[in-house]
């Protein structure tokens, strides 16, 4: 439960630091972020991995590279969702997935070591 907990902080902290980077990315406020947050981590659980099945053959013809598509789509999934939370263009959206994903993992990592939970992945 704290691992959940942790991902949904370090997901949202992730979205807020993007909306400050890029101008296509926008956030209402810290409560939308969090609120993106979690939408986001739900859309990561449940969506993702069937998306990643469903495109496999695309994923393993592309070098892995349409992993980042993937991505891009859960981010868009979470701003089509939400009112208070946008992103917008395709380039802006690639990035900022890819850029979300790295500031979430750092992020979750370090909430991890700090509250002295151990991910077991």
């Amino acid at each position: 439960m704290t691992g959940l907990l942790l991902r949904w902080i370090g997901n949202s902290l992730a979205i807020v630091f993007i909306a400050w980077v890029f101008d296509g990315v926008s956030i209402g406020s810290v409560q939308d972020a969090f609120i993106a947050g979690a939408v986001l981590g739900v859309i990561n659980s449940v969506v993702r991995p069937i998306l990643v099945i469903l495109t496999l053959p695309v994923t393993i013809l592309t070098l892995g590279l349409f992993y980042f598509v993937i991505s891009a789509f859960c981010l868009w999934l979470t701003s089509y969702l939400l009112s208070g939370f946008s992103v917008e263009g395709t380039v802006t959206t690639l990035v900022a997935a890819v850029l979300v994903s790295v500031v979430s993992t750092t992020i979750t990592r370090a909430l991890h070591r700090a509250s002295g939970t151990h991910d077991h992945r």
